[in-house]
């Protein structure tokens, strides 16, 4: 996607009477640049888990924090919380349909940061020196 293309969006954007305070994607952004999203939709990438599973995974995530990203994940219908009727019960998170589409784009960005990681840690500190 070009500058250019971007820049015709906000136009058409703002020729609708639409700001950037009310994008119509702004609340999907935020919630995706969050984090812990990311690395638990890269978790779950891998195929179903448990709420544990995961947790090991991203050891610094408190349970607090990592239980109000997955409901958040669920709310937004990027993934699927299944309960099982075990003693005690066991529940497992899978990416839905629309969150395996997001992998894709994810895998941009994430290529995109790969490639530009030691120019902008240059940056950073040719920022900090001046």
């Amino acid at each position: 996607m070009s500058d250019t293309t971007l820049s015709d969006r906000l136009e058409t954007w703002q020729e609708l009477g639409q700001d950037l305070a009310n994008c119509p994607v702004r609340h999907v952004l935020d919630h995706l640049a969050a984090k812990w999203t990311t690395l638990i939709l890269l978790e779950l990438s891998q195929g179903p888990a448990r709420f544990n599973a995961i947790g090991r995974a991203l050891p610094d995530i408190s349970k607090r924090m990592l239980t109000q990203s997955l409901r958040d994940l669920e709310r937004d219908g990027l993934i699927a919380r299944a309960v099982f009727p075990t003693k005690p019960p066991s529940v497992e998170y899978r990416l839905t349909e629309m969150g395996q589409s997001l992998l894709g784009p994810l895998g941009a960005l994430i290529d995109w940061a790969k490639t530009h990681a030691d120019p902008i840690a240059e940056a950073r500190r040719a920022y900090v020196s001046a």
